[in-house]
């Protein structure tokens, strides 16, 4: 009979997988989530209820919810046919942009309306004055936003189980299945999230810490 050791492999194949579920969903929140926070403090009063109707709306649905609206309901309507690793890594970006719109929003205001005026008063166009000034500084700021918010991303990935990714937890599930010995797969994947949750956030809090600006508090 095969034992649990000889699927350790396969299990550890999964981390590629989930890397990637969570790499591209940070990729695309990032690029939704960062416009998304300069128009709710820049924008025109239209833009800004829109956005936070998508951010209202995104954080409130479970992302259970989100991977069966998008894979079975919306992309099949759209005329999108999604396999399950692309389909999950577009909602969990999109679900991510809305959270993280939240943390640069916060990291923006924080830099202090002064400076913008400032930039405003010297000539500086708008956007100039938004992305050489405010982003710079701001992007440092919210770096301990975005390492929580990968550290949430990571432990949803998990749920893209239920459309067949072949993720951690999936692979751990077909191990059970084949050898019906639950404890020590379920051990290894979760001591695997672990490892991953301690690496990641480790890395940018590190990272955070060499840009960090000095005297300058996040005030949510």
């Amino acid at each position: 009979m095969v034992s649990v050791v000889d699927y350790v492999p396969y299990i550890l194949e999964g981390v590629l997988w989930t890397l990637g579920l969570v790499g591209g969903g940070l990729l695309i929140g990032f690029i939704v989530g960062l416009p998304s926070a300069i128009a709710q403090v820049y924008g025109h009063r239209f833009l800004k209820i829109m956005v936070e109707v998508y951010a209202w709306f995104f954080r409130s649905v479970p992302l259970l919810v989100l991977l069966f609206l998008f894979y079975w309901g919306i992309f099949p309507a759209l005329g999108f046919k999604l396999d399950p690793l692309t389909c999950s890594i577009l909602v969990l970006g999109i679900r991510s942009g809305a959270y993280q719109s939240q943390i640069f929003r916060g990291a923006i205001t924080s830099v202090g309306e002064g400076q913008y005026i400032a930039a405003r008063t010297l000539g500086m166009s708008k956007m100039r004055a938004i992305y050489h000034i405010v982003l710079p500084q701001a992007l440092r700021i919210s770096i301990p936003g975005w390492a929580n918010e990968y550290a949430i991303i990571l432990k949803d990935s998990a749920i893209c189980f239920t459309l067949g990714v072949m993720e951690i937890l999936t692979r751990t599930r077909y191990v059970v299945m084949a050898t019906l010995e639950p404890l020590i797969p379920y051990f290894i994947a979760g001591a695997l999230f672990i490892v991953l949750t301690y690496s990641g956030t480790k890395i940018l809090n590190t990272i955070y810490d060499k840009l960090k600006i000095p005297g300058l508090i996040w005030r949510m």
